[in-house]
């Protein structure tokens, strides 16, 4: 309805073909009888672990009017079985000859070992052999945070500890992950390592040269414990890798544990991520939070603590600003159980924030803590990281045409769609107002003020954003020195 959209060179595009590309299956209902292989072919998709996304049916409203004479066998009650994968026992038995051979083996795991609940066979194999763990944003809460093999967040949003046994690692096991830029450090990071990759995907098994296992990861784990039963890592590694992983876990301390701050100073969002953090210590494994954009990826990647399998939700392969609270929604309806926190900045909020009514007339409380750096502070520190001079990003660049910084009550915007709201000054207040939220019956946003200037300065790794080979500026040519320093790291 209403879609005027035209191409001249195509007559059958519709505004529908815009979810083409983020779609892992996609038809158009010509006629009704279409239907049938349709909604077949949707459902393979579905529950299939290598091929399983989002699926777009699109019926032109003409079609929807029409009759038809279904088969009756088509709305009868089926099953659909999510299958898993074997490892092929040859491909299996080269994986371990791999591993056998290296002396400081390293595993990321990445979200497949969630979605496969391959949780205890990655603890298992990680005791058994004595080799560390280290977790993608989709792969968190893979192994207990206190776990003593656990390692935290690994590449550009990485901890200290992840990262500098990834840079000297002989050998990377890498258990359901796409191996993305991030993880990766943009290909910088896992340079001295043979990858061997356990995943449903070939298209990911074979990512960076590696030795492909193509296996559901919790039947690949459990393979490989049993082809290792007696090897072990090199065990100064290994010592080496707890030694790392207490020392990460004290650091997270002491950066989350920080409530009182100078006079006039504002918390940054490691110091939040403290507050919140307090405030689940008594519910961690009925807990799960969400996030997506902006700084908090990085800062919860580093610094949240899960305990539980999937108490954690980032939705970071397109960093979709807005998501937050959407999504939060989402996880709300399929987990109603248990209490859903969402953080977002304030520019994600202003992106998309109108599901909050539809949380209160759903009756699906969401805890929302919206901080506020008053604009695009992720962007702005990386537009000038680039050598670039602060441009657009923060509220208070509206000065320059006049007008004053607009002042946002996000409190009052919650408050209007029917949530329960306030606006607290520190982190002090914050912790009381958690405490109310989560006694609340219905959605509970708390806004608060933050640093737009600090980040978690521990951690981190090389991340490639091109700056202009050449440029009058000398900022720019700094910049442009630094990033060719980090591509020398890269590996091709």
């Amino acid at each position: 309805m209403l879609q005027q959209l035209e191409v001249p060179w195509a007559g059958d595009v519709s505004v529908n073909d815009c979810f083409r590309p983020v779609s892992r299956y996609f038809d158009r209902i010509w006629r009704p009888e279409q239907v049938v292989p349709a909604a077949l072919q949707a459902m393979r998709v579905l529950v299939n672990q290598a091929e399983t996304g989002a699926v777009t049916l699109a019926f032109p409203q003409d079609v929807q009017a029409e009759a038809y004479d279904f088969p009756e066998a088509f709305f009868a009650r089926r099953v659909w079985h999510v299958g898993r994968p074997l490892p092929d026992e040859a491909a299996m038995a080269d994986a371990a000859a791999l591993i056998r051979a290296s002396r400081r083996p390293l595993i990321v795991a990445g979200g497949g070992v969630i979605y496969s609940e391959a949780t205890e066979a990655l603890r298992r194999l990680s005791e058994l052999t004595g080799v560390a763990v280290c977790e993608t944003q989709a792969g968190k809460s893979s192994l207990p945070w206190d776990h003593p093999l656990q390692l935290g967040s690994v590449g550009v949003s990485g901890s200290p500890a992840a990262n500098a046994l990834a840079s000297e690692a002989d050998l990377i096991l890498a258990v359901g992950t796409r191996l993305a830029d991030f993880t990766t450090g943009s290909n910088s990071l896992f340079t001295k390592a043979r990858l061997v990759s356990i995943n449903v995907n070939p298209f990911d098994a074979t990512k960076a040269h590696g030795f492909p296992l193509q296996s559901d990861a919790r039947l690949g784990l459990e393979a490989l414990s049993e082809a290792l039963p007696h090897w072990r890592a090199e065990e100064t590694w290994t010592e080496r890798a707890k030694a790392e992983a207490a020392g990460w876990r004290s650091t997270v301390d002491a950066i989350t544990q920080r409530r009182v701050l100078a006079p006039g100073e504002l918390p940054y969002d490691g110091e939040v991520i403290g507050a919140v953090q307090r405030s689940t210590a008594q519910s961690a494994a009925t807990d799960i939070v969400v996030c997506a954009a902006g700084t908090l990826p990085a800062e919860l990647h580093k610094l949240w603590r899960t305990s539980t399998p999937g108490g954690y939700h980032m939705e970071y392969g397109y960093s979709c600003m807005g998501y937050e609270i959407a999504g939060g929604l989402g996880v709300k309806m399929a987990r109603p159980d248990l209490e859903v926190i969402v953080m977002v900045g304030d520019g994600s909020y202003l992106m998309l924030n109108n599901e909050i009514a539809t949380s209160v007339m759903l009756d699906k409380k969401l805890l929302i803590v919206v901080l506020d750096n008053r604009g695009y502070g992720c962007i702005n520190r990386l537009q000038q990281s680039c050598g670039g001079a602060p441009f657009n990003n923060m509220l208070v660049d509206s000065l320059q045409f006049g007008e004053g910084a607009p002042k946002i009550d996000f409190a009052a915007n919650a408050a209007s769609l029917g949530a329960l709201s306030e606006k607290v000054a520190d982190i002090e207040e914050l912790e009381a107002a958690l405490l109310r939220a989560r006694a609340a019956q219905r959605t509970y946003l708390i806004c608060i003020d933050t640093d737009d200037t600090r980040t978690t300065n521990e951690g981190g790794w090389w991340w490639e954003v091109a700056v202009p080979e050449e440029s009058p500026s000398d900022s720019v040519r700094q910049a442009r020195a630094a990033y060719l320093r980090g591509k020398e790291k890269q590996k091709r």
